[in-house]
């Protein structure tokens, strides 16, 4: 990917002191290491690279990611290898099942590679996994953030029908930053499969997330909100975006966190339901403090 259309002279090297990871001394961290290791599946948590990796591992919790681990896109901001990917593994749904009741979850996000090379963009993938999860754990709170299945109706309605409990799919950043960030998906799309998802299914909820400090304005921040509450989305997310190579965008600013604990109180009068904003705040993280069956 390239990051030339974001000057990359505008980096922040040095990370403020609030930015701070803490590394694992539980073994809980090492014993959820072990067991998704052992089943052969892979976490967001690692591939991407998230900052909270430690802290969500030593609790416990994971956030799987299905559908191999090689990505069809090549967004400027994720740390997921793009390359052509490897066939479905058909026990996969079962195995993240196993996973998940092995592990006592009360609550469970699975998450993907975009999979533009699957006619159904990998929505049948979820839904099996979804249908498996809830077989092996009935009361489970179960969680999907999904690609944006370019829009298609099928694909939406296939997740919608397996019935999970919260469709979130991100929107990343603001709509002028899109195309710089995002590769091949668009703003007003990823806009289009959240209000699309809330016809389908007004049970489930919706929620997105943005990433700050890549160089959008305060307007535009706001704007954005506007436009996740016209589409229905009810879960706002918003972090810090942390450079994970050197080949990927720079970080503009590092935004404070009292700047953050201030949009969510935006957010929360604009009328989402649940938001969760800090530095290292990602989509995934803290999930269950929002309990969708406690509503």
């Amino acid at each position: 990917m390239s990051c030339s259309k974001i000057d990359p002279a505008l980096h922040q090297a040095k990370k403020p002191d609030w930015i701070k990871v803490r590394l694992p001394t539980n073994p809980v961290f090492f014993s959820t290491k072990a067991l998704i290791s052992d089943l052969r599946l892979h976490t967001v948590c690692e591939e991407a690279q998230c900052p909270n990796r430690w802290e969500c591992w030593s609790a416990g919790t994971a956030t799987f990611m299905i559908a191999g681990e090689r990505c069809t896109r090549a967004c400027g901001f994720c740390a997921v290898t793009t390359a052509k990917p490897f066939a479905l593994e058909v026990d996969e749904p079962e195995r993240v099942a196993e996973a998940v009741k092995r592990m006592k979850l009360k609550h469970v996000v699975v998450t993907a590679v975009a999979r533009d090379d699957l006619k159904d963009g990998g929505a049948e993938h979820f839904a099996r996994t979804i249908e498996a999860i809830r077989a092996a754990q009935p009361d489970m709170a179960i969680e999907v953030l999904t690609p944006d299945f370019h829009a298609k109706e099928e694909c939406l309605r296939m997740v919608a029908d397996a019935k999970p409990h919260i469709f979130n799919h991100n929107v990343e950043t603001v709509e002028r930053l899109t195309p710089l960030v995002r590769s091949r998906a668009k703003y007003r799309v990823s806009l289009q499969v959240l209000r699309r998802m809330k016809d389908i299914a007004p049970e489930i909820v919706t929620k997105s997330g943005i990433m700050l400090g890549l160089g959008e304005t305060e307007p535009e921040i706001f704007q954005t909100m506007d436009d996740l509450r016209e589409a229905g989305v009810q879960v706002l997310t918003m972090g810090q975006y942390l450079r994970p190579t050197p080949q990927h965008l720079p970080v503009v600013e590092y935004v404070h966190p009292d700047t953050f604990k201030l949009y969510k109180e935006i957010a929360e009068k604009k009328g989402f339901e649940h938001v969760a904003s800090g530095p290292l705040v990602r989509s995934s993280y803290h999930a269950a403090d929002f309990n969708p069956l406690k509503r």
